[in-house]
């Protein structure tokens, strides 16, 4: 399992991701999920995606190989983030059609993955889309700023409580990363190293790129303030009374 967050708001864009693909007594595995396609001064596009490993490499893999081949279309073609997610939505559909094709009959095996699609391309404001396992997407907006996937339930209620459509990025990474640690405290298909990125709208900047392991002392301090914080804030809730 694993768990991405991406959110779409005034000044740019926050993604956040954890990097756990399999867990277990005798076995975990860890892949990074956050991936950034970027031109300078042109656009900067960041895939997250969760689901089905294979599917999600080959994704990546077609992807980045079309570009580098310059075979027509790739992203760094694409007019707008609507072709961008029409294309990467084409190609997940083509590997899964392909795989399913490839096993046997009677497999049971889901060859399929959601994706997060955000950046900007030069010409049109910032954008983020999900991708569903069939191809289809829909489109972050105001009223619903932020998109997640995988295990989303441990840290939905915290991004509904703080999150605004003009929440700085600063702290709306904060909001990412808390959201994040809920999740790591309460399923262990969840885990560390984190990968997060801040884009700030119009500056086609890929740089704001960051890895967060276990030992990271700012995202310490950020958990221990969070803990913290909930337990003060429960000791003073006024006593129940019959």
């Amino acid at each position: 399992m694993t768990y991405c967050v991406a959110m779409c708001l005034s000044d740019g864009l926050v993604f956040a991701s954890d990097s756990r693909t399999n867990a277990g007594v005798d076995h975990i595995a860890t892949f990074k999920k956050l991936h950034v396609f970027s031109r300078h001064a042109d656009r900067v596009l960041v895939l997250q995606s969760a689901g089905n490993l294979a599917t999600t490499q080959s994704v990546i893999s077609l992807l980045s190989a079309r570009i580098q081949a310059e075979q027509e279309p790739n992203l760094m073609q694409a007019h707008s983030m609507y072709d961008a997610a029409t294309l990467v939505g084409q190609t997940l559909q083509e590997v899964v059609q392909r795989d399913s094709r490839a096993q046997q009959n009677g497999s049971t095996v889901n060859f399929g993955c959601n994706l997060l699609l955000g950046g900007q391309i030069h010409g049109e404001p910032h954008r983020l889309f999900h991708i569903y396992p069939e191809g289809n997407f829909i489109e972050a907006t105001q009223d619903t700023p932020y998109f997640q996937i995988g295990e989303s339930k441990y840290g939905k209620p915290i991004i509904d409580r703080v999150l605004r459509q003009d929440t700085p990025l600063e702290q709306a990474m904060c909001c990412a990363l808390v959201s994040i640690d809920s999740t790591l405290r309460s399923n262990l298909s969840v885990g560390m190293p984190l990968d997060v990125m801040l884009y700030r709208a119009n500056s086609f900047d890929a740089s704001g790129q960051r890895r967060i392991t276990e030992d990271d002392p700012w995202f310490s301090t950020i958990r221990k303030a969070w803990s913290e914080g909930l337990q003060n804030t429960f000791r003073q809730l006024p006593p129940f009374a019959l």
